[in-house]
């Protein structure tokens, strides 16, 4: 079997009602695909247009739902009229029968009638009048029917990812500006080991701080962004854990020894152990986040992607930083609250499921480093479809 390359759009109104977590989920653990990029758009009018105009003129949508769908899509994805933006969420995933596999896992139009064994059948409406006219539609995510179909909307997208993607700001109103922050959340490596819920699951858990997801990207974070990203670390870690390391050594040495190490002993093991220590904690981190090994990497090679995905999330409201931190709860999952994502999802103080940014201006920093703004939908178009 070939790889194919699929898309989703998750609407505007699942987006509002946080269900993109549930979905993302649904996805994952029911098709086995790999998710490979994600990128939150504002559709603009023109891409609005002419994206209905596809479904009108394709002959892969089933003929009933043309002109209802086209309908939708022109009503609920433009700009409102003082040019407020509504969020879509792009997902793309790449596997074998990746098309057939997420039409599938979708589900068709009229399953939400009766049916909750797929997407639409839980999230989406479908309701007719007794003379069969529909009288309230809602097809919770949109999906290409078949392979051609994904490379007319997915070239259509790409096309516009530049001037209508990225980080959202025009999305978000609030009548109390001043307490709206911007923060980070990263979805670390362990979560994508195989293909499951626990990232949909993840995001469902921080839907409950009732703010806006604004921004999102599929990141395999390269050894330059690990040490930009994590380098303020790399001191405390030396300072922090070179005491415990000493203290360590020097026990393992007495009991091997029967002496207690002498002074000039520890001050020599603090300045070599306890350093070189820190610095293999430091390399450990970026090794789960990258799935490189920093000491065997130089030049060139710590420019390029990782080996592993990380998905990067940025959420917008009041006291947004504070607010995902106390849903992420704190680094050790072992002390976090029962509910957080850590003590859900979180295995120990690396392996924690998640990342959220401590403070609105290293939320702005950390934004920037991992590129969350940067498209990556255009190279999977072209990769695939060029």
């Amino acid at each position: 079997m070939s790889k194919e390359l699929g898309y989703v759009l998750v609407t505007p109104y699942t987006l509002r009602k946080s269900r993109t977590g549930g979905v993302l989920g649904r996805l994952l653990s029911t098709t086995g695909l790999d998710l490979v990029a994600a990128r939150m758009f504002g559709p603009s009018h023109d891409l609005v247009k002419k994206h209905a105009e596809l479904i009108r003129n394709s002959e892969d949508v089933w003929p009933e739902i043309r002109e209802i769908l086209s309908e939708y899509i022109e009503r609920e994805f433009a700009p409102d009229e003082d040019g407020q933006v509504h969020r879509v969420l792009m997902l793309l995933f790449e596997g074998d029968n990746a098309v057939r596999k997420l039409r599938d896992s979708v589900g068709g139009f009229e399953d939400s009638i009766e049916s909750a064994d797929t997407i639409r059948g839980t999230y989406g409406d479908y309701i007719k009048a007794n003379d069969g006219s529909v009288t309230y539609f809602e097809p919770a995510v949109l999906v290409g029917p078949t392979v051609e179909a994904v490379k007319d909307v997915l070239g259509l997208w790409a096309e516009y990812s530049d001037a209508d993607g990225g980080i959202l700001d025009n999305a978000i109103r609030l009548a109390d500006q001043e307490h709206v922050q911007k923060t980070l959340v990263i979805i670390k490596p362990d979560n994508f080991t195989f293909p499951s819920s626990r990232p949909g699951n993840i995001m469902d858990i921080f839907s409950r701080s009732g703010l806006r997801l604004i921004g999102a990207k599929l990141l395999r974070m390269s050894l330059a962004e690990a040490l930009e990203f994590y380098g303020p670390v790399q001191p405390v870690l030396r300072d922090k854990l070179g005491g415990m390391a000493v203290d360590r050594a020097c026990k393992v040495l007495h009991e091997e020894f029967g002496f207690e190490m002498p002074d000039e002993v520890k001050d020599a093991l603090g300045n070599t152990l306890g350093p070189a220590f820190g610095d293999h904690q430091f390399f450990s981190i970026m090794n789960f986040m990258t799935g490189q090994w920093a000491p065997d990497c130089d030049g060139d090679a710590t420019l390029c992607e990782g080996k592993v995905r990380c998905m990067t999330l940025v959420y917008a409201g009041e006291n947004a930083v504070e607010k995902i931190r106390n849903i992420l709860g704190p680094t050790d999952p072992s002390k976090a609250a029962p509910g957080s994502v850590r003590k859900e999802f979180g295995t120990d103080i690396m392996v924690n499921a998640a990342h959220a940014s401590d403070s609105p201006e290293n939320a702005l920093r950390e934004i920037g480093i991992v590129k969350v703004a940067n498209d990556t939908i255009k190279r999977w178009n072209d990769l695939y479809f060029s």
